[in-house]
């Protein structure tokens, strides 16, 4: 990992270990920096704010780029799920454990509520796009890119509060629902 990678991944680390021991709304950002090790104006050039120490997605690129490479003739839902299940399927162990984490944070901060709505609008945004990519309507891709995200939000915060490992099975069950209802 090259150097911006390292502080990158330090001053997350430090702020998800901040905002487990201080809780979000008691934790700033010239704190986080603090722990990093690094100035506050470096946190600013990582993250636009103390907001995206904490929403910013890595997996929402990864999982429209699997989008835009599924089957031109697959229906927009089982493209969206496909996409989904392949991106899971390669994330590690640290990185479940840090999203984990991170979700119950935005449950108990009630703060972030306006936050988590325009991550989740920039993420049915790109999965949509990718959509469209395919050819897909843009009402369609919309669509099906809203109700997916929708699902999946509420299984991954429903796993969050689990003793469940792995967020697998509850995202399996989601895309098998929301599968089940493109199909009725």
């Amino acid at each position: 990992m090259d150097r911006w990678g390292r502080t990158h991944e330090a001053l997350r680390q430090a702020a998800l270990e901040l905002f487990t021991e201080r809780g979000y709304d008691a934790t700033g950002t010239a704190q986080i920096a603090a722990r990093a090790g690094v100035s506050e104006m470096t946190l600013f050039r990582h993250f636009s704010s103390k907001e995206a120490l904490l929403l910013a997605d890595p997996f929402d690129p990864l999982i429209a780029e699997a989008v835009r490479a599924r089957p031109k003739d697959e229906p927009p839902m089982r493209a969206l799920a496909e996409g989904i299940r392949q991106t899971w399927a390669e994330v590690d162990a640290e990185s479940i454990a840090a999203l984990r984490v991170r979700l119950r944070m935005v449950v108990a901060a009630t703060s972030l509520r306006g936050a988590v709505e325009r991550n989740s609008e920039a993420t049915i945004t790109a999965l949509s796009g990718a959509l469209s990519d395919r050819g897909v309507t843009p009402v369609a891709a919309r669509v099906a890119a809203t109700a997916v995200i929708s699902g999946l939000s509420i299984a991954l915060l429903d796993w969050a509060q689990s003793e469940h490992a792995a967020p697998g099975d509850a995202l399996a069950r989601a895309l098998d629902i929301l599968g089940g209802a493109a199909n009725a």
